[in-house]
């Protein structure tokens, strides 16, 4: 087999692979940051072993050891979107198949890339803070030293200290809680609703009933996909409703599910973005892309999880299903891609005195609508398209709609504006590409 190579990777794949990695979190909302210590099981792929390489970016590095004892390391030149190789020295040799456990004491920063940090005014509850971390594609690096390429998988177990008013969650099985002896303010509390045998619900508090409704389906999801693909492998498979700022539709982190409240709908008319994140547990988590430049997953994923919307509907059948939230989306969908100059504005007016569009609370027809009145030109659509794009940061949403409003000339510098005094509530990657978009530098 040709050795690994990984362009958007430092690390050295070819040298070694990382086995199981244990990490100890220490959450800094304050200074808005990890303070941690990881313990990476590297197995060693080559004779003379003597030194690694893995990927960070941004991260205060302050002591490395190998087997126990301290090591010389360095950080590389920054490149970029790369951030720089972490080089690492030891003071002995290996041989191919022998096992060495590198310890790194580090810091992240607070303009961490795969981490967004939210003030109590951010999240529904408006009480406590709030974070979550989004890693692909090549993030990881930002929040924990390692060979951030999906060619190395391995094992890992983690413990993670948080107000104890505050709850932790990771895409893992969870292994208890205590106190955090350091720090009598510091423990981990958990409240969670049931909706199957495998999955849990969990969110801010203010959505849980909301979300459990909308996603009580989730154990046929899987029990379809499982017909379709073989056992669900990973034990636990919860959902974790995350605030607006969350940048996808949803993102399947083993065991917990990422997913926006966009998709609250209140006729589960969204939900089938959950069967496409269980697609996700075979094609992607279990069977990964070399690198990223082989981006096949999706593709797959869209197929596994067509098949299993027409076994799940096929199962439900003869219930009847009010299909309007679907018909309006698909019906606007059209309007959007099948016409290349705007709707008359009689024509718009007229549509929202017979539908009523404005009112509609499913965000994919409210994003499909929005988008053709500002195209039409509009006036009193430009705040409700802007207001979409910023109480929620799905980029299939925000994007767009800035994109619409700015190309709207007499309310470009709007655009721009609201952008700007927004700009730090939404997820950094959602803000360097809304930056791009309205052509904004720095």
């Amino acid at each position: 087999m040709a050795p690994v190579s990984d362009p958007s990777s430092f690390s050295s794949l070819s040298k070694c692979a990382t086995k199981h990695l244990n990490l100890i979190y220490h959450v800094d909302f304050d200074r808005h940051v990890l303070k941690g210590k990881v313990a990476l099981t590297v197995e060693v792929l080559e004779d003379k072993f003597a030194s690694l390489t893995l990927d960070s970016k941004d991260l205060k590095i302050f002591k490395v050891s190998a087997n126990g004892q301290a090591v010389q390391f360095a950080l590389g030149t920054k490149h970029k979107f790369k951030g720089s190789p972490l080089e690492i020295t030891l003071p002995f040799e290996l041989s191919r198949g022998q096992h060495v456990i590198v310890e790194i004491e580090y810091e992240t920063s607070p303009s961490a890339t795969a981490l967004q940090w939210l003030t109590p005014k951010q999240t529904a509850g408006k009480k406590h803070p709030y974070l979550f971390s989004q890693c692909q594609a090549i993030h990881c690096r930002t929040m924990v030293p390692c060979q951030d390429t999906p060619s190395v998988k391995h094992t890992y177990y983690a413990q993670v200290s948080v107000p104890r008013e505050l709850v932790a969650l990771m895409s893992a099985l969870r292994d208890g809680q205590e106190p955090d002896p350091s720090d009598s303010n510091r423990v981990i509390y958990r409240f969670r609703q049931e909706i199957g045998p495998r999955s849990r619900v969990w969110s801010e508090k203010e959505y849980v009933d909301e979300a459990a409704f909308e996603f009580s389906e989730t154990e046929t999801m899987l029990k379809t996909a499982e017909s379709l693909a073989g056992p669900y492998v990973w034990g636990q498979y919860d959902l974790l409703v995350l605030p607006p700022s969350f940048p996808y539709g949803g993102m399947e982190n083993p065991c917990l599910t990422f997913v926006t409240p966009t998709v609250l709908a209140g006729d589960r008319s969204l939900a089938g973005v959950i069967a496409h994140e269980i697609s996700h547990s075979w094609t992607g988590n279990l069977v990964t892309n070399r690198t990223w430049e082989h981006s096949w997953s999706v593709r797959h994923t869209e197929y596994a999880d067509q098949i299993m919307q027409k076994r799940r509907f096929l199962v439900k059948d003869p219930v009847f299903y009010d299909m309007t939230p679907v018909t309006n989306e698909v019906f606007l969908c059209r309007l959007n891609e099948g016409h290349t100059e705007p709707l008359p504005l009689s024509h718009v007016k007229k549509m929202q005195e017979v539908y009523q569009l404005n009112s509609v609370k499913n965000t994919e027809v409210r994003f499909r609508w929005l988008r053709i009145c500002v195209r039409a030109h509009w006036e009193e659509a430009v705040p409700l398209a802007l207001k979409m794009a910023t109480e929620q940061g799905r980029m299939k949403f925000t994007r767009p709609l800035f994109r619409e409003v700015y190309n709207f000339s007499k309310y470009s510098d709007e655009a721009v504006k609201t952008f700007k005094e927004h700009r730090a509530a939404l997820h950094p990657v959602t803000a360097m590409m809304v930056a791009k978009d309205l052509k904004i530098d720095g």
